[in-house]
């Protein structure tokens, strides 16, 4: 008999090619089920599950029922075909060793969301959030890989700042030696800085807002993947961001389609979205969706969670909304040369009642235009002297967008609240584990 590797996983080994051959695995006890003549393990390991079995009379026997839910171990034996068996392989025991015994595992069927939460740390090996954590590591690779086949620079801003981006009621404030600082809440101005010498860059990194709000789509520390093209205009930007989803949905369905089907994640809305045109609509024209949805929104509504949760849920595809009045987005958006009571922005509202994912636009890019807008929502000029040393010293025209990264994994595998989406999730009541 053939010994497979140590380091091999379990969906390398099960195969009719390896029947008959001596495997060695490592793994978690997932469950085990004991009877009088027979000791039933299923083995975990991050590929998958695998039966092993160990019979009255053999030397494992004593050893394979001392062992509890999530023991981890070091199983060796003979693969057989078993279509009785998960997968349709099982594994005969010939030896155990115990890398340790585990206690009564707490994380049981029916336990509600806060004590799953409060238990992240033992509940991350539950196979649905296994399966998360991978649909997860798929989005970050397709992300670079999408940035990187079309020749953007990755770069890296500050996370302790000295103003504000999305407003300063999102904040953190800290002490910085005396001085106030503040956690990021986006790269944004620092790109339009470095954009000016690359002309096409992008980071993945965290963003913090001191949002108080108790949605089923806010963290306090998000996954932000943002995005500055130098001479791109809002169209332009927008037929980025539109590749860069279908790119990462792409992906997903073609390495996720195992963890997609683990989660009940029907993935017509999926395919749908590799396949099809994202409409592109005025501002005016969501409001009048929404309304047509149910709501009662007068022009210059803000749209919140619970809007747009009206306005994508009938969508089979993701929308761009666009242009919206110049009161609603903050004073780095450029105002619509045809109209300046609107800016050149965007959102881009994922359908199933998910909402907004991506938010971007045109920049500012002349400085008496900056200057009046940071006037007009009451900002101190001296915080962003060196932003307007941008449209001083030979402006040009820019345009960029942020991804909120957990929200698309959320979207893409259907969860029903972001916090899912993420290893260990920050709220406002949550700090640990």
């Amino acid at each position: 008999m053939e010994i497979i590797l140590v380091e091999k996983l379990i969906k390398d080994v099960t195969s009719k090619e390896n029947v008959g051959r001596k495997i060695v695995l490592n793994g978690f006890v997932n469950s085990v089920r004991k009877g009088k003549n027979n000791v039933f393990v299923m083995l975990r390991d991050p590929s998958g599950v695998i039966q092993c079995v160990s019979h009255a009379g053999e030397t494992t026997f004593t050893e394979a029922n001392r062992l509890t839910r999530e023991s981890s171990v070091r199983v060796e034996g003979v693969l057989k075909e078993d279509r009785r068996a998960e997968g349709g392989y099982e594994i005969s025991i010939e030896n155990i060793s115990v890398y340790g015994i585990a206690d009564s595992f707490p994380i049981k069927k029916g336990h509600k969301k806060v004590f799953l939460f409060d238990n992240r740390h033992l509940w991350f090996r539950s196979r649905r959030v296994t399966a998360i954590m991978k649909v997860r590591s798929t989005v970050f690779k397709s992300i670079h890989e999408f940035f990187d086949d079309g020749g953007f620079y990755e770069i890296q801003s500050p996370s302790f700042v000295g103003g504000s981006v999305e407003g300063g009621s999102t904040l953190f404030e800290m002490d910085y030696f005396e001085k106030k600082a503040y956690l990021s809440q986006s790269w944004q101005l620092y790109a339009e800085a470095m954009v000016d010498s690359l002309w096409k860059i992008y980071t993945i990194a965290p963003s913090f807002r001191a949002e108080k709000s108790k949605t089923w789509r806010h963290l306090t520390e998000f996954w932000h993947a943002e995005a500055e093209m130098a001479f791109t205009d809002l169209d332009g930007i927008m037929d980025i961001e539109e590749r860069l989803i279908k790119h990462v949905v792409k992906r997903a369905l073609e390495n996720n389609s195992a963890e997609l089907k683990l989660l009940g994640r029907e993935t017509g809305p999926l395919h749908k979205t590799v396949e099809t045109p994202f409409p592109r609509m005025r501002y005016e024209d969501i409001i009048d969706l929404a309304n047509k949805n149910g709501l009662k929104l007068e022009y210059g509504a803000d749209l919140g969670a619970d809007e747009e949760r009206a306005i994508t849920s009938k969508l089979e595809v993701p929308v761009f909304s666009m242009r919206y009045p110049i009161k609603l987005k903050p004073f780095y958006h450029k105002p619509d040369p045809s109209d300046p009571t609107h800016v050149l922005c965007n959102d881009l509202l994922a359908p199933e009642g998910y909402g907004e994912i991506v938010g971007g636009g045109q920049r500012v890019d002349d400085k008496e235009t900056l200057l009046r807008r940071l006037r007009e929502e009451g900002l101190d000029e001296k915080n962003y002297g060196w932003y307007v040393d941008l449209r001083r010293y030979g402006a040009i025209p820019h345009s960029g967008f942020g991804l909120g990264v957990d929200r698309l994994v959320m979207w893409i595998c259907k969860m029903p609240h972001i916090m899912y989406a993420v290893p260990f999730p920050r709220t406002p009541r949550r700090l640990t584990p």
